[in-house]
């Protein structure tokens, strides 16, 4: 086992690399040549669970922002008095709500081992992706210069972002598994 450098520097990642290892008939996973069905639906679980917690994340960098934004003064004023940071503020909470929503139907389809599980599993991986990694960027830009630094906390949730961006397959994997699943 290999510990791997990540961005994310609070989730450990390794390489298991295994060699010489005998596998009895008694540990296949399913039927035999139909192990990949119960992978898949582990696969999709974990999925759900990953946007989730980037549902998760999303939610505590736009609280974050939304917080400084009215204790940070600018030109006399809050910063979140001033439209532009109202508007970005808005597209933040639009993200967070929209990825929470294919989050939450993701999670009763796959809980409900429904047919359409792993299409409502890949609609929410694509957007609650892209939806953290925008909010985490956002937050950084509205919180200036601190948002990036170790003393501040902000850069931990942009980095955790990035990395669950690509955990279980990026947003690209997953529209076109969609487009897969709906026959395009």
């Amino acid at each position: 086992m290999t510990l791997l450098p990540t961005m994310d520097q609070t989730r450990k990642l390794c390489e298991v690399a295994c060699s010489d290892v005998t596998v009895g008939a008694d540990a296949l996973l399913g039927a035999a040549n139909g192990g990949w069905a119960p992978l898949a639906r582990v696969l999709d679980r974990a999925t759900v669970a990953l946007c989730a917690e980037m549902c998760g994340g999303a939610q505590k960098v736009l609280d974050m922002t939304m917080e400084y934004a009215k204790i940070r003064i600018a030109f006399g004023k809050p910063i979140g008095s001033y439209q532009g940071v109202k508007h970005k503020a808005a597209d933040m909470l639009v993200d967070v709500e929209n990825a929470k929503s294919l989050t939450y139907y993701a999670a009763w389809a796959v809980d409900e081992n429904v047919p359409e599980a792993a299409l409502a599993a890949s609609m929410a991986k694509a957007y609650a992706s892209d939806a953290f990694r925008k909010v985490a960027g956002a937050g950084i830009q509205l919180h200036g210069g601190i948002g990036f630094t170790w003393e501040h906390d902000l850069h931990l949730y942009f980095k955790r972002a990035k990395s669950s961006e690509f955990t279980f397959g990026d947003s690209t994997y997953h529209r076109e598994r969609v487009a897969q699943l709906i026959n395009l």
